[in-house]
């Protein structure tokens, strides 16, 4: 073999190898998401990074979490959440193009990524998935893992999913969690006015665990108590 053969050679893996790895990684991603179609994942990316960050000052810190089934969520909360953060979940393929055209233009306006216009499919994509940075780059592997979930998985479990591993507060994930920190019940009883609360916290759970009684908290929450009705369910 000549060296220019050589060249060559090393030239198409240094192009084909990325590309493989890439390939490799999406077909893991949807190997995983195909078991979780019958299987509920018991941990996240997302739940893990913050457990992480919880054991740094706390060896011992634990997530409150609990899984509940999608009959025992509150259709208030389930409401309130599309309401609040995908008002075209039911239709949608996964992506909501108008809302992504809106937070693209925000974003050149800024000159930074300030908003993704991200659907609960892709909210859960990236917590299932991925870190919570922004960059084109995850937004487009977001957009990627979306489609997989929607290809095999119904409404009604992503939802299920979604509301089980969402953060709610610092070390607060999923809806039954969030019920019980919040207001002391179990998430099939809460009220409406509890479950637009909870819905309008969830671009910033954090800030509003230690800040509960915002105007835009309370203003946003009855905004959202009056898109709820209007809310489809899967």
């Amino acid at each position: 073999m000549t060296r220019a053969r050589k060249r060559r050679g090393w030239l198409k893996w240094i192009v084909l190898g990325p590309l493989l790895l890439v390939l490799l990684l999406q077909l893991v991603f949807f190997a995983q998401i195909c078991w979780w179609t019958r299987f509920n994942p018991s941990m996240t990316s997302f739940m893990s990074a913050q457990l992480d960050a919880l054991r740094v000052k706390n060896p011992k810190a634990a997530l409150e979490h609990r899984w509940v089934p999608y009959r025992a969520i509150s259709a208030n909360l389930k409401r309130a959440v599309i309401a609040s953060e995908d008002a075209n979940f039911i239709v949608h393929d996964g992506v909501d193009w108008l809302a992504l055209e809106k937070a693209y233009a925000k974003n050149n306006k800024k000159q930074k990524v300030v908003g993704g216009g991200s659907t609960i499919t892709q909210q859960l994509a990236k917590n299932l998935f991925l870190s919570g940075s922004r960059s084109y780059l995850r937004k487009a592997q977001e957009m990627v893992i979306a489609f997989m979930l929607e290809t095999v998985m119904s409404k009604e479990r992503i939802l299920e999913i979604y509301l089980n591993v969402v953060e709610f507060g610092r070390g607060v994930f999923g809806a039954e969690a969030a019920a019980r920190h919040y207001y002391g019940v179990p998430a099939a009883s809460l009220s409406a006015a509890q479950a637009a609360r909870l819905a309008v916290m969830l671009p910033n759970p954090r800030y509003y665990d230690r800040h509960r009684d915002t105007n835009y908290l309370s203003r946003r929450t009855t905004l959202i108590m009056m898109r709820m009705n209007s809310a489809e369910l899967p």
